[in-house]
């Protein structure tokens, strides 16, 4: 998967790329507002083109997961991650599918908010680019929406 490079789009409130998966062409997405508003640049981007909830795959922080940790998921709730709230009110929906990267949880007396807005250590940065290069390896079959085979790749 090669994008075509970033270009900063305000209408969308955020950057914008293209490329090519499978022979599908895919429109990426960077939100440039907080997490917690991630889903007015969403909204925006999936009215612009018409997507349909179940076109979209987000791919977001779970604390839930162990660092690194990759699950895919159709649907479902916000488990109280905000950004993930604010996606399903701007849609409308809780149909878009999810692409959930682990970071686990604070260790110490750290408390979440803090946790998810540091940086991660340069050991977690290496486990979570192993981790999207395992994405990578399956990118064709979740464009192709063979997802339970993507999701038992994954998550095997």
């Amino acid at each position: 998967m090669q994008n075509q490079g970033w270009l900063s789009e305000s209408r969308f409130n955020g950057e914008v790329s293209t490329c090519s998966i499978a022979g599908q062409n895919v429109i990426l997405l960077k939100p440039d507002t907080y997490m917690n508003r991630s889903g007015m640049s969403v909204g925006k981007l999936a009215r612009y083109y018409r997507f349909q909830p179940e076109q979209i795959l987000v791919v977001h922080d779970e604390l839930d997961l162990k660092v690194g940790e990759v699950r895919l998921k159709k649907a479902g709730g916000h488990a109280g991650h905000n950004g993930l709230k604010d996606i399903i009110a701007n849609l409308g929906s809780r149909d878009f599918m999810r692409l959930r990267l682990g970071i686990g949880r604070p260790q110490n007396s750290l408390k979440v908010v803090d946790y998810v807005l540091a940086d991660a250590s340069k050991e977690e940065r290496q486990i979570i680019e192993c981790a999207f290069e395992k994405v990578y390896g399956y990118l064709d079959l979740i464009v192709n929406n063979d997802f339970e085979r993507a999701m038992n790749a994954l998550h095997g």
